[in-house]
This record gives C-alpha cells, sequence and structure tokens, in this order.
C-alpha cells in the first residue's frame, strides 16, 4: 500500500504545469494584440480626418474657382470677387500647387502675358482674374507661399473672405431665402458655403 502511494505521487509530480516564462509569454502577446489594435483603431481615425480634410479642401477650391470664372462669365456682380484670388491661392491643394508654381505656372503665365501685351483683342475678359492668379502662384515670396500658406494666418484669411462674399451675396439677392430660388441662386449659395466649410474645418483641427 505505502509503495503504491508513492508511485501515485511520483506520477502526480511528473505531470507538466505552465512555467512562469510561459505566463510572462502569454501575457506579453496579449498586450501586444491590445496595442496593436489601439494603434490600427488610431491609424484608422487619423487616416479618416486627413481624408476629409483633403477632400474638403479640394471642394472648396474648385467652388473658388467655379466662382471666378461664372463672375467673370454670367454671374455679373458688384461684390469684390478678386478675393477669390487669394482664398485660391491659400486653400489649394499642395500638388497642383506646386505643378502652378513650377515651369507649368510660368509657362502658363508667360502665354497669358505675351497674349495681353501683343494680342490684346485675343485674350477674353474672363481670363483676367486667372491669370492673375497664375502670375500670383508663380511669383509669390516664400513668405506668403511656404509659411502662410501652411499656417492659421492663411486659413483665417480664407474664413474672413468666405464670410465676406457670403454676407454680399445673401445682401445682394435680398435674402438668405431668395438666395436659393433666384437663377444660379443654388449653386452660388453652395459654393460661397464650401468657402466657408474649409477654413472653419480647419481651424478647428487647428486648435484640438
Amino acid at each position: 500500500m505505502g509503495r503504491s502511494m508513492e508511485y501515485l505521487a511520483m506520477k502526480t509530480d511528473q505531470v507538466p504545469r505552465p512555467s512562469s516564462a510561459e505566463e510572462l509569454l502569454s501575457s506579453d502577446l496579449q498586450e501586444l494584440r491590445i496595442a496593436a489594435k489601439k494603434l490600427a483603431n488610431d491609424a484608422i481615425k487619423l487616416g479618416g480626418v486627413g481624408f476629409g480634410t483633403g477632400f474638403i479642401k479640394w471642394m472648396a477650391s474648385f467652388a473658388a474657382i467655379y466662382l471666378l470664372i461664372l463672375d467673370r462669365t454670367n454671374w455679373k456682380t458688384n461684390m469684390l470677387t478678386s478675393l477669390l484670388v487669394p482664398y485660391i491661392f491659400f486653400s489649394l491643394p499642395h500638388g497642383i500647387f506646386g505643378m502652378l508654381r513650377g515651369e507649368v505656372g510660368k509657362w502658363i503665365a508667360f502665354v497669358a502675358v505675351v497674349l495681353k501685351l501683343f494680342f490684346p483683342r485675343h485674350f477674353p475678359d474672363w481670363l483676367e482674374m486667372p491669370g492673375s492668379l497664375i502670375l500670383l502662384l508663380t511669383v509669390a515670396p516664400g513668405f506668403f507661399a511656404v509659411t502662410l500658406r501652411g499656417n492659421w494666418i492663411g486659413i483665417m484669411i480664407c474664413l474672413v473672405t468666405g464670410c465676406y462674399l457670403l454676407q454680399e451675396h445673401i445682401r445682394a439677392t435680398g435674402g438668405f431665402r431668395n438666395s436659393f430660388t433666384q437663377s444660379h441662386g443654388i449653386s452660388n449659395t453652395m459654393g460661397i458655403i464650401l468657402l466657408l466649410v474649409y477654413p472653419v474645418w480647419a481651424l478647428v483641427l487647428h486648435f484640438l
């Protein structure tokens, strides 16, 4: 009987038990899984915010270009729409801004100046503002093209421009409701509202 008890005790001692090293390894793996999950969630959130900001910036830039061309063609107004030129300067996406500030923009500016000087009859009036924009993009000092464009000051200039154009547009149409009912009212009003969305969103992200 005594020998059988000793034999059972020896068999019990031989049962493998989880070592402390295995426990530490499993806990470390669990922590790594949690950290990777948090990192993935944060990356998704940041990517979504970045994509949203870039998309809003593209929409605002194209809205400003649309309003600028529209004002020179069939949307005649007494508003100071030349403010759209600095708005586009400060809100234009970096890819297009870099391309127009390089050799492509220089050639476009050169052709525009030659047409304006030597062939004024072939230079339509609605191209004056776009031509001024190209010249501004190519000759602007680095303080404006780099420092202010990447600063909250450039965003504030866009915000002030959007607020001014919106209140002048509402006043010219006789009220906020009329701005949506008149000819080209919806497209013009929505375009000006888009001018406000980008700087407001950019300032919120800047100060958060």
